[in-house]
């Protein structure tokens, strides 16, 4: 059972039936200030000459205490920004941000916020928007210069979507499942039930702003009443009845059955083009005692083109092994549960990060990276690519590829040792 309708990943413990309760709790970090983690970092070794000798040694004694002024609750819940890992070095720039320090526009019908590049300027290439609609509000009709992929956090969301051909696909998408809109093509969202819709939006541009969209309402205002007149045939009265400002979001009324809709729209009626995907019914793969993982491409779902995902859950103490992505800057989202992160990138910089529900990571293009569950929950997250495909290259299936000499050569360690690592891609490892 799960009354509050809500995602929760088909492998998931019992204790994830809350996977998305801590979204909500927007105080949990709105005391954090943007500049604590999302700038330089805290306590980040920036020194480049240091050996690693010399980062040990910090490490003893009272040489890293901090008797002077601290946020505790900030440091209890980023440990390893705090303390990195001696292996730390150097400053790649953010790697995280949270929703809950977003700044959050409210008004009659819901709420949304966003995590872009102005938040945090490492991720170019990716952004990401919650939105919250209650029962019957609306999205207003728009459209926008990036796609957009959507997957449901709680409740359930009506989408609609018109080609440039005249048909216009509709559909209800619940929790664990995905939209996706291509660039330009005009679409609306409304909350379906009593409680409404919450979502998470990725687009394929790390500028993009949720307040800088092509609005029905604004485009209509701003056409001479005479042009209004020729195009649509209404008058002049009908013009000065129309809204003068945007409408954004706004509560709306409970609207008919979804079959009803669709037999409304007769032959306009798109049946070919599938803009919606059930995410909530597809099978993990793979399955590991460490977690699993459901990759969802283009492959699955035709229409998205220019992102994908995979949706990662961890067991405590499982890991998302050490990998790099060839092709695409990596933005995740947080759904469930603690974790950590390295990222080890060009220049000797490395950064270690922790991360919890309703925050954000980034991982550069080709930057090495694993993520680790250190909580008591299931750790459930989204990876998300900005390529139509999702490709990985394991750490452990490259050297144990590598022939012997090589591989000796490479980490001076003894051959026997060498091959006691996993000698294919793992994906996920245990505890």
């Amino acid at each position: 059972m799960n009354p509050k309708n809500e995602l929760i990943p088909a492998d998931s413990h019992a204790s994830t039936e809350n996977n998305f309760d801590s979204i909500a709790q927007v105080s949990r970090r709105a005391f954090m200030t943007t500049a604590a983690l999302a700038g330089a970092g805290v306590a980040t070794l920036t020194a480049t000459a240091q050996t690693r000798e010399e980062l040990l040694a910090g490490r003893q004694g009272d040489y890293a205490s901090d008797p002077g002024p601290a946020n505790q609750p900030l440091i209890d819940e980023n440990p390893n920004s705090h303390m990195p890992p001696f292996t730390d070095h150097g400053n790649m720039g953010p790697i995280w941000y949270s929703f809950d320090l977003a700044s959050r526009r409210v008004q009659n019908g819901g709420w949304t916020d966003q995590v872009t590049v102005r938040e945090l300027p490492t991720s170019k290439s990716i952004a990401g928007v919650s939105m919250r609609l209650t029962a019957n509000s609306i999205r207003e009709l728009h459209w926008h210069t990036s796609d957009e992929w959507a997957i449901v956090l709680t409740g359930t969301t009506r989408i609609t979507i018109l080609q440039p051909d005249g048909k216009m696909y509709i559909d209800d998408v619940g929790p664990g499942d995905l939209w996706y809109f291509p660039a330009g093509f005009p679409h609306s969202l409304q909350g379906i039930g009593p409680q409404g819709t919450e979502f998470l939006l990725v687009f394929n541009d790390g500028a993009f702003s949720e307040a800088d969209t092509f609005l029905i309402s604004e485009s209509l205002v701003h056409l001479p009443p005479e042009v209004i007149q020729k195009n649509m045939g209404w008058s002049r009265e009908s013009f000065n009845t129309l809204p003068q400002t945007q409408l954004y979001i706004f509560e709306g009324t409970q609207p008919p059955s979804l079959e009803e809709q669709k037999r409304a729209l007769g032959d306009k009626l798109e049946t070919v083009n599938k803009y919606t995907y059930k995410l909530s019914e597809q099978r993990p793969d793979p399955v590991r005692a460490g977690g699993s993982v459901k990759i969802i491409d283009v492959d699955k779902f035709p229409v998205a083109k220019k992102l994908c995902a995979a949706q990662v859950t961890l067991k405590p103490g499982g890991m998302r092994e050490v990998h790099w992505h060839p092709h695409s800057d990596e933005w995740q989202y947080y759904i469930h549960g603690k974790g950590r992160m390295t990222i080890a990138t060009t220049g000797a910089a490395a950064r270690t990060m922790d991360f919890s529900a309703n925050d954000v990571g980034f991982v550069p293009i080709m930057a090495t990276h694993y993520v680790e569950n250190t909580g008591t929950e299931d750790l459930v997250f989204l990876e998300m690519l900005a390529a139509p495909h999702f490709i990985d290259v394991s750490m452990n299936a490259w050297i144990a590829g590598l022939p012997d000499n090589l591989a000796t050569a490479h980490t001076k360690l003894p051959l026997n040792v060498i091959r006691s690592a996993p000698q294919t891609a793992l994906t996920i490892l245990p505890k």
